[in-house]
């Protein structure tokens, strides 16, 4: 600016200025043109240009300073030129000598021949970059912080007038698409499968700001002090338990937050905002912006943890400045498809799994805790949708195709028809799985197959006759720990297990004792920030170097299955000290109970989850120690290939169905035989019908998965003629291949079996 005043008096000078202009009427042209013009003027410059994204060019729409036959024909291709880096980049580009960077491109039909120092910044609304606002001098200079940040204000200011239509009819400007609105398919990843259409419902949606320049700034000073608290009593009431916790937030995550809530900085980067003549809304978007733009460009995971929670903080504080309801929950449509960029799993469950039409995701991964909840309560999901937050509003009519791993946004009438038809499919094949709900699985040419249920919640187990069946074969018991704010009561888990006890009857129930750490915090159980957290401390890990923790819940179980039958089995077992240790733990548990006068339970049987390789080498030296094997298929095979199944970059990268996988599966089934061992696979991989083809023809007989993945594998199981399976895929497992998948495809597809 001529006199270089302060960036606060200067942003003031700019955005009254915008309101005159917006309050004089005239087209949306005619304001483009007398925006850059005020803009030039204020800020000294030779020249400024508005470009805007139409498909996939930046194309110039007003000007002072070029020439002005160049509006709406200089069409920059998408990253062409010093416009297209800024809209690439997402960032202000400040430069004294433009013509001599390498990403210059000349237009000659501009006339910017004489101009040297260039300063563009990105015209951004909810992470989209839809223009470059841009000042240009003859002189060669570098703008100042102060007219950087005055430009990068009066852009959010336009982007967001612009998307409330505040600015006129946008037909004139050749339909600039300011908010999506077209059809659009964006791919990604199953988690959970299904098919669902709804309404998008954003987990953290963008709030609308309402007024974005303050009329009183000492008022709008008061509306974030009085925000800032409600966050902040907020926070502290869930460190405190005076309130239900947020579910699926740790301690830790919390106490990060309310020490965030109270960082003197954040609250003088809004205030500052407010005092150069923003809305508290429109402050808060502006450093929320600040926070995405940084955590885009950060690598280190510690750094992209707190600037993912600085921006959960801007979203907190922007509804409680709109007035909007804490529990998000409470505004969900009948229809909701869930939108976030990820998501925990007692997060899910706090929205009620039962409202939720399907789940989408940009992030997230499909062994993630979030995914496993879904696929037991039947919710379609598809993750790792690149893009979504920035194409999807609130309200989008959406299709999940949780079988193609797609989301269709917007989609026009006939998509919505033909996919209604495909729904109408499914539940016919739903009905089919129905009919044979109670019959026993077995296949064409007479093999019994044992079906179990997986189950982590007292509601799944209630569901295991209507699932089809024949008992559970892995119940979490750690999701009672994660979602409760301080160690569980004896009590509280004594009924939790006799309720599931209960619910299956007659039926077996396998209960896991604690599998911690890793991905999974509990907030009543401590844990270290580790380097890899899925070779670290967890699982029976935890509970050998925590006795008191394991004889807790050992008490709980004996306590709840006195005069029953217990199962109980142990997660990521290493060695056979460790499971010597284990067993070791519950005798002395059934032991104690007896001095007290207890019964204990009338039957008792002590397994282990076959989950690392080096427990799958000792199984011959199990024999006379378990009592019957689960091979947890996610974390073997994590370890087999040694990719992080929570990675969501090497997660898949592997495949169960390559020969290495299966020739590993079927030494385990023999030696367990060996062994005389009763030996099921447990796991995502048993419920899908593919998969679960290959495990009976490797001679597996006990297969335990999600419910909605019963009725698809007894289905599959009645075609199939295992004998000649086992002929087909045994001679393939020395192939070189690097998956048998679609040989494994091809023949039962020939085969009349519906994988």
């Amino acid at each position: 600016m001529a006199a270089h005043p302060s960036s606060i008096g200067g942003a003031r000078i700019l955005l009254r200025r915008l309101r005159e202009i917006m309050e004089a009427g005239g087209g949306a042209q005619e304001r483009l043109d007398r925006l850059v013009s005020m803009i030039a003027s204020t800020m000294v410059a030779d020249v400024c240009s508005i470009y805007l994204k139409r498909g996939r060019v930046n194309e110039l729409f007003a000007t002072e300073g070029l020439k002005r036959e160049a509006v709406h024909t200089t069409r920059l291709k998408e990253g062409e030129g010093l416009v297209g880096l800024v809209a690439e980049t997402g960032r202000p580009l400040n430069l004294a000598d433009a013509q001599h960077h390498p990403r210059f491109s000349y237009r000659p039909e501009t006339g910017e021949d004489p101009f040297n120092a260039f300063l563009g910044v990105p015209i951004v609304r909810s992470e989209r970059v839809f223009g470059v606002l841009v000042v240009q001098n003859k002189a060669s200079r570098t703008y100042g912080e102060d007219e950087v940040e005055a430009l990068q204000l009066i852009a959010q200011v336009l982007a967001e007038i612009v998307a409330s239509n505040a600015l006129g009819d946008l037909s004139e400007l050749k339909e600039v698409e300011f908010k999506p609105s077209r059809p659009e398919r964006l791919g990604g990843r199953v988690f959970s499968e299904g098919l669902a259409i709804g309404q998008a419902f954003l987990h953290e949606p963008h709030t609308p700001l309402g007024r974005i320049v303050a009329d009183d700034p000492v008022a709008e000073e008061a509306r974030l002090t009085a925000g800032l608290a409600q966050v902040r009593e907020r926070l502290a009431a869930l460190l405190d338990g005076d309130v239900q916790r947020i579910a699926g937030e740790s301690r830790d995550v919390l106490e990060t937050f309310h020490a965030l809530a109270k960082d003197p900085h954040w609250e003088a980067r809004l205030k500052a905002g407010i005092r150069a003549g923003l809305s508290a809304d429109a402050a808060v978007e502006r450093v929320r912006g600040e926070h995405r733009a940084r955590l885009a460009g950060a690598a280190d995971p510690l750094l992209r943890e707190q600037l993912h929670d600085l921006e959960d903080l801007d979203n907190r504080l922007l509804r409680a400045l709109a007035g909007a309801d804490p529990s998000q929950a409470a505004a969900m449509p009948h229809d909701a498809i869930l939108i976030a960029r990820n998501l925990g799993p007692a997060e899910l469950l706090e929205y009620g799994a039962e409202r939720l039409k399907g789940i989408a995701l940009e992030e997230g991964a499909s062994g993630g805790h979030a995914a496993i909840v879904a696929r037991a309560h039947d919710i379609p999901m598809v993750g790792r949708a690149g893009g979504l937050l920035t194409r999807v509003e609130a309200g989008d009519r959406i299709i999940l195709d949780a079988e193609a791993g797609e989301v269709r946004l917007r989609p026009e009438p006939e998509v919505v028809r033909a996919y209604k038809q495909r729904q109408e499919l499914r539940s016919a094949r739903a009905a089919e799985y129905a009919r044979l709900r109670d019959a026993p699985a077995v296949t064409k040419d007479g093999k019994r197959v044992i079906l179990l249920l997986n189950a982590g919640l007292a509601l799944d187990a209630h569901h295991v006759a209507d699932a089809g069946a024949e008992g559970i074969g892995l119940f979490r018991t750690e999701f009672q720990f994660m979602v409760s704010e301080t160690l569980p009561k004896q009590e509280s888990q004594v009924a939790l297990y006799r309720e599931v006890l209960a619910a299956a009857g007659d039926r077996p129930v396998t209960f896991r004792t604690l599998d911690l750490g890793g991905d999974k915090a509990a907030p009543s159980v401590q844990t270290e920030r580790e380097e890899n957290p899925a070779l670290g401390w967890r699982g029976v890990r935890m509970g050998l170097d925590r006795p008191a923790l394991l004889r807790y819940q050992l008490r709980a179980l004996l306590e709840a299955s006195e005069g029953a039958r217990l199962r109980v089995m142990f997660p990521l077992v290493t060695t056979l000290e460790e499971f010597d240790a284990c067993r070791g733990w519950v005798l002395k548990e059934i032991a104690e109970a007896k001095r007290k006068g207890r019964a204990g339970p009338a039957e008792l049987e002590v397994g282990v989850m076959i989950e690392t390789p080096a427990l799958a080498f000792a199984i011959p030296r199990l024999k006379g120690r378990a009592d019957f094997l689960s091979i947890g298929a996610n974390d073997l095979m994590q370890y087999f290939f040694a990719a992080d199944r929570a990675n969501p970059r090497v997660s898949d990268r592997y495949d169960i169905l390559s020969p290495a996988a299966l020739r590993f599966l079927k030494q385990i089934r023999e030696d367990a035989a060996a062994a005389d061992l009763p030996v099921s696979i447990c796991g995502e991989a048993g419920g899908r019908p593919l998969e679960a083809m290959a495990f009976v023809a490797l001679g597996y007989d006990r297969l335990s998965m999600p419910a909605q993945g019963i009725g698809p594998t007894k289905f599959m199981l009645a075609a199939l003629d295992a004998g000649a399976a086992a002929a087909f895929i045994l001679p393939l497992l020395d192939s070189d291949k690097v998956s048998l998948r679609t040989d494994l495809a091809s023949y039962a597809k020939s085969s009349g079996i519906a994988v």
